[in-house]
């Protein structure tokens, strides 16, 4: 998938919607899968792990010919660190994806090149407030110049748009939020070698994707 378009192909869902098909679908997810699921002490977070997890199969078998439950999923080395810990991926590469999901809603993203995606709910002014800290000095700024009540939606749009790139990258959080800058307000700021857009997604919610360039 060398020539894969820059824009990753994107599925939305809603978790209430696809809970019944995730619960039929449990047993394409692997030994490891299914133990994590049981983790989970509210229903609430478990079905929505199924609903990400079984969609993800479900997807990645579609485009690779394989069976949902025979995907081979293998984790990248971290681009940080060097652990076995990096970028989730299908062996061998045969195209890139990326898995996000926050209270009622399930983000997937599949592309020939690194891909990152992130979906979270639009935080309280108190929580911008604590966390804004942590983004960019500009980042912080371009907050700071805004009315109140027009934060957590610029925030929410910061805030994916950099989880988005460090999952495309495989840093993850292992680079702080403060040093890739992305900015607050439309278009997104592109760091270089990547594209970062803005996901429509559901009210209350902000989402986002990142593409490494070629």
């Amino acid at each position: 998938m060398t020539d894969a378009p820059e824009v990753p192909e994107m599925l939305l869902l809603r978790v209430r919607e696809n809970a019944a098909r995730a619960d039929r679908d449990a047993d394409s997810l692997s030994e490891e899968e299914r133990a994590r699921a049981e983790v989970f002490q509210r229903p609430a977070d478990r079905e929505r792990f199924l609903v990400a997890h079984t969609a993800l199969r479900r997807e990645l078998a579609h485009r690779t010919g394989f069976a949902p439950a025979d995907v081979p999923l293998v984790r990248a080395r971290c681009p940080v660190c060097g652990g076995p810990h990096g970028r989730p991926g299908v062996a061998g590469d045969p195209l890139h994806f990326s898995l996000s999901h926050a209270g009622d809603v399930v983000l997937l993203a599949f592309a020939g090149v690194p891909v990152g995606v992130d979906v979270e709910a639009e935080p309280s002014v108190a929580v911008v407030e604590d966390v804004a800290r942590a983004l960019h000095p500009r980042e912080r700024d371009e907050l700071g110049a805004q009315a109140p009540a027009e934060r957590p939606a610029a925030f929410a749009r910061c805030w994916t748009r950099k989880e988005a790139y460090l999952k495309g990258t495989g840093t993850g959080l292992a680079e702080e939020p403060s040093v890739t800058y992305v900015g607050t307000a439309e278009p997104p700021a592109e760091p270089p070698g990547w594209r970062i857009g803005d996901i429509a997604a559901p009210e209350g919610y902000a989402a986002a994707w990142a593409c490494r360039r070629g």
